[in-house]
């Protein structure tokens, strides 16, 4: 299986920046975040799940709100740019929204531990499965294991998707 390949053309990621007015959407630098083995630790989400037909998520708009308040419920704070995971599932498909000084043991609130391996790939809706099994096939070859959990990070609204060329992060995380 070939991997997709991610055309790097920084011209135009600048000139998307100027396209997009008001977009408030997450950048990754690609050598932090593309094929990257990261320590997941100390790392804390907010857990909850939003509804899926046929694993097209719904109502995927409103669930950030809903973990925000969750986390402030919970005494944790909302970093700038958190990692707002999606999981599969479908009809029902987990959400994680990651969090600092998030007290253990508070309801909703998960430290996963372990590791993710992650890569930085174009994923248009299209595609999505076919990233997220690449991914899943380079880390089980890398690993010798699959993971224990998939995720999908969108870094993309509607407004900048096509000029961002549909950027995700696909991660797998391995628990201790």
């Amino acid at each position: 299986m070939q991997p997709v390949q991610v055309p790097v053309d920084d011209a135009a990621a600048e000139e998307v920046g100027e396209e997009r007015p008001g977009c408030s959407c997450p950048e990754l630098d690609r050598e932090d975040w593309h094929e990257v083995e990261s320590d997941w630790s100390d790392i804390a989400f907010v857990k909850g799940s939003t509804n899926a037909v046929l694993g097209v998520p719904l109502g995927f708009g409103g669930i950030r709100g809903e973990l925000e308040r969750k986390a402030a419920r919970a005494g944790a704070k909302v970093p700038e740019d958190p990692m707002f995971l999606l999981g599969a599932g479908r009809f029902r498909r987990p959400v994680m929204l990651e969090v600092e000084d998030a007290p253990r043991g508070a309801k909703d609130i998960v430290f996963p531990g372990g590791f993710a391996f992650s890569r930085l790939v174009p994923a248009p809706w299209g595609e999505m499965q076919k990233v997220v099994d690449q991914t899943e096939a380079i880390a089980t070859e890398k690993y010798g294991r699959k993971p224990d959990d998939m995720w999908v990070w969108y870094l993309t609204c509607r407004e900048c998707s096509a000029a961002r060329n549909f950027e995700t992060l696909i991660v797998a995380h391995y628990r201790e």
